[in-house]
């Protein structure tokens, strides 16, 4: 994902092990561990008119690599979170991202709609 797009669509076969991000060098970026710096970037991104079913399929084998990825999770919140509006990142693509943002939105809302009476409550009390 940090590499320029490439149209081959090769998925390397050896799982990273995983390392809690407590147990990373704190001094090092995340990107510098996910294991898509080592695979072909063109299977995060989508190519110009790239049909329905190979969309899909690059999808899958994107989330694939995401899925065997020390940094997962790290990756997946630099993106919804800058956001990125194209590829997959973090093991989710951008309209899973999108439904993701507007979840926690909404989330969001719930939580200050909730506050606000006790709020209330509590500078009255």
């Amino acid at each position: 994902m940090l590499q320029p797009p490439h149209s081959s669509l090769q998925v390397a076969a050896v799982p990273a092990p995983r390392v809690p991000a407590r147990d990373r060098d704190q001094d090092a970026p995340w990107h510098t561990e996910a294991v898509c710096r080592r695979d072909e970037a063109g299977l995060f991104f989508a190519p110009s008119k790239e049909p329905t079913a190979a969309r899909l399929s690059r999808e899958e084998a994107a989330k694939r690599v995401c899925a065997r990825c020390p940094v997962m999770v790290e990756c997946r919140e630099h993106a919804l979170l800058q956001p990125e509006p194209y590829g997959v990142w973090g093991g989710l693509t951008a309209a899973e991202r999108r439904v993701v943002l507007a979840r926690r939105r909404r989330r969001e809302m719930e939580l200050k709609k909730t506050a606000r009476p006790a709020d209330r409550i509590a500078a009255a009390g």
